[in-house]
């Protein structure tokens, strides 16, 4: 039987921006998106976020509650649940499976590819303003 594969992101705030990474590989390969990554047998939601942000931003951050779920079936089945996360430190840089890393403005978002579900994210839970559209 195959299972469905988890994966935990987190929703990082700083100085009116959110963290996002260009993925690398699937699902949304080349848009940008909630960093973040699979959970590993044996971690708490929190510290599976703490650790992929980390590894895949450089950046250190405090995961709280779950802010999102949602399943993606591309490639494969994704359960993926994203975290509210307080920023502590560093500064952006691509690592791990990223393209590219850094702080995004609002007004940046109908300028780039970003996931259709990342958009959907920042609009309805996080009231993060802009015009969003998908490409």
């Amino acid at each position: 039987m195959i299972t469905p594969r988890v994966g935990v992101g987190a929703v990082v705030f700083r100085d009116g921006k959110v963290l996002l990474v260009q993925r690398k590989n699937e699902p949304g390969a080349g848009q940008w998106a909630i960093p973040g990554g699979k959970l590993v047998y044996g971690e708490t939601l929190k510290q599976a976020a703490e650790r992929e942000i980390l590894e895949e931003t450089g950046v250190r951050i405090n995961a709280g509650d779950v802010l999102h779920v949602f399943e993606l079936f591309e490639p494969v089945h994704y359960v993926i649940i994203d975290l509210n996360a307080e920023y502590v430190s560093g500064e952006p840089r691509a690592a791990d499976d990223a393209l590219d890393a850094r702080w995004v403005a609002a007004s940046e978002l109908t300028r780039i590819s970003v996931h259709e579900q990342t958009l959907s994210l920042l609009k309805t839970k996080c009231n993060f303003p802009a015009t969003f559209h998908s490409t």
